[in-house]
């Protein structure tokens, strides 16, 4: 394929940026078109999980030509080819080999056949998996699956890191109204004992379950947590064959899982085709489906299974996930906006941007294409956020008034699910939510300004507006299949801005340097190997230096 830049539709969008785009205004759009809400805006409904989610994308510095534009460089890039290559399960993570399938892992209905790069079915071990997390759920919150003392389970405690983590703790936060009598559900990644101590204070160890989610159970940080945790909890249960009853594994290294106490039968496997950020689909949301039940993490995985045919189906010019990716090139590569902030209106979604900075930055944080060549264009932005309306009273200020242009998605359940004071608060909450694109839309000129404020402070009141937003709203209160549906919009978004910057997006190599050194580093700590031995720059072995000499000095 040629560079990028140097497709005809690539330099038609950048002509059309030069000569129109960058001077469009978000006013003068609305103003010269009445139907424009009507016309850049579209509901995703599905009848099945009654599920129906609003995308507003009016509010974008786009015209028709525009959109028609950025269409054709969608097509010019085979958005479409490598989608149904991802769906056909071929090998699309190429430096790995590996399909990329946590589609298959929703295919509840069973509406199409997934196989992985070596032609085999795996819809039948997805089924296998899916019954056996079902089976271990209904036992614990059904009270038959008890601790060493005879107590039911109340807490569940999730030690990974990374999608063994974000994943699962995003979904259990955002879905805590379907918890029912379920058990507690706590997470433990962070490598600082801290993390780990302090979930240990407000648990038992005779009521609580472990879930150690490592792949080759072999995490560096996954496994120390585990092992301090299997260590506090053999104090008190000083039998090492209680630990069978206690600790679960979502691993493929039956070898080490064994060797730690955990029964076989309490072993979940997943797949190399299941890259860690898009995992919460497979066993690695045992967590969510014992917190919530599995017949609502089945329905999570039904709303995900939806969108996933949407995007699978849909032509690309009425494609959700597909316009939500082109709108990100057209202000990344284009207006230079190097950020995006994601916005969520929910206090149960108050997780979302920090799993999506996994989602979307280890996926398109990179600077080589699949040919192998250096890009020389943006590709994956820095996204963030936080929900409204604290957001407001914080960094919103920047987005107002500030010098970068920062394109913003508004999220919001339009019913709640504490109607309190008579459903006040969400009412003030919807309030703030669509008034905030509008501010950032409409801006406030010097005439209104001086027309409330002397002329010396008129400029500090000018807004100059015309910053871009997407508004989402869930039709309805967030439910799980509303919730999978939302995940999976913006997978598909990840994925449509991947192949546009012809990228591979299901490899993360930045990830692995920083753990090599790391052990490095450990060794020195630790003394099993002198300092001096391994090669550092000056600033970092003055650092290991200065801290090796804190720590044996019995701090």
């Amino acid at each position: 394929m040629a560079s990028l830049t140097e497709l005809p539709a690539w330099k038609a969008l950048q002509q059309h940026y030069d000569s129109q785009g960058k001077a469009l205004k978000l006013a003068d759009l609305f103003a010269a078109d009445a139907t424009r809400f009507q016309r850049y805006s579209s509901e995703f409904k599905d009848a099945a999980t009654d599920t129906t989610l609003l995308v507003d994308y009016s509010k974008n510095l786009v015209t028709d030509e525009t959109l028609d534009l950025l269409v054709q460089l969608a097509e010019a890039t085979g958005v479409a080819s490598l989608r149904d290559s991802m769906f056909n399960g071929d090998p699309i993570n190429f430096t790995e080999h590996r399909s990329v399938l946590h589609v298959a892992l929703r295919n509840v209905s069973g509406w199409r056949a997934f196989k992985d790069a070596s032609g085999q079915s795996v819809d039948g071990e997805v089924r296998d998996v899916l019954g056996q997390m079902k089976r271990c759920a209904d036992a614990i919150r059904e009270g038959v699956w008890t601790g060493y003392t005879g107590k039911r389970i109340t807490d569940v405690v999730n030690i990974g890191i990374g999608g063994s983590d974000l994943g699962p703790a995003m979904v259990c936060q955002a879905l805590t109204p379907y918890q029912g009598t379920g058990p507690n559900a706590h997470f433990v990644s962070n490598v600082d004992g801290t993390h780990l101590a302090e979930v240990l204070k407000r648990v038992n160890p005779e009521t609580t379950v472990f879930i150690v989610a490592s792949k080759t159970f072999t995490t560096i940080e996954t496994i120390r947590n585990a092992n301090s945790a299997k260590a506090w909890f053999l104090t008190q249960a000083s039998d090492p064959a209680h630990v069978a009853k206690h600790f679960i594994a979502l691993s493929t290294n039956l070898k080490a899982t064994g060797e730690f106490g955990i029964a076989p039968e309490n072993v979940f496997r997943f797949w190399d085709w299941v890259g860690g950020r898009y995992s919460l689909w497979s066993a690695i949301g045992l967590s969510i489906a014992i917190h919530v039940g599995f017949e609502h993490f089945e329905a999570l995985l039904r709303g995900a299974e939806a969108m996933d045919r949407h995007f699978a189906e849909t032509p690309l010019r009425e494609n959700l996930p597909v316009l939500l990716g082109l709108l990100g090139v057209w202000y990344g590569d284009f207006f230079g906006a190097a950020t995006h902030a994601v916005l969520p209106y929910d206090q149960y979604l108050g997780r979302l941007p920090a799993y999506l900075q996994q989602a979307d930055m280890e996926s398109n944080g990179k600077y080589v294409t699949r040919n192998g060549e250096r890009v020389n264009y943006a590709t994956g932005p820095v996204l963030w956020g936080e929900p409204g309306t604290n957001g407001q009273h914080a960094f919103y200020q920047l987005i107002h008034q500030g010098t970068r242009l920062v394109p913003c998605d508004f999220i919001a359940p339009l019913r709640t699910h504490n109607p309190i004071a008579n459903n006040a608060h969400h009412e003030i909450l919807l309030a703030n939510l669509l008034a905030q694109p509008e501010a950032l839309m409409r801006g406030k000129p010097l005439e209104a300004a001086l027309a409330e404020t002397p002329a010396d402070l008129a400029p500090h009141r000018v807004f100059e507006g015309n910053r871009p937003t997407n508004t989402l709203l869930v039709r309805g209160a967030l439910t799980p299949a509303a919730l999978g549906a939302l995940i999976a919009l913006y997978e598909h978004k990840i994925f449509v801005q991947g192949a546009i910057w012809q990228i591979n997006s299901y490899d993360q190599w930045g990830v692995e340097l920083g753990k090599v050194l790391a052990k490095n580093v450990l060794g020195e700590l630790r003394g099993e190997v002198p300092l001096g031995e391994r090669e550092h720059d000056a600033s970092t072995a003055g650092l290991v230096a200065y801290a090796k000499g804190f720590l044996e000095q019995g701090h």
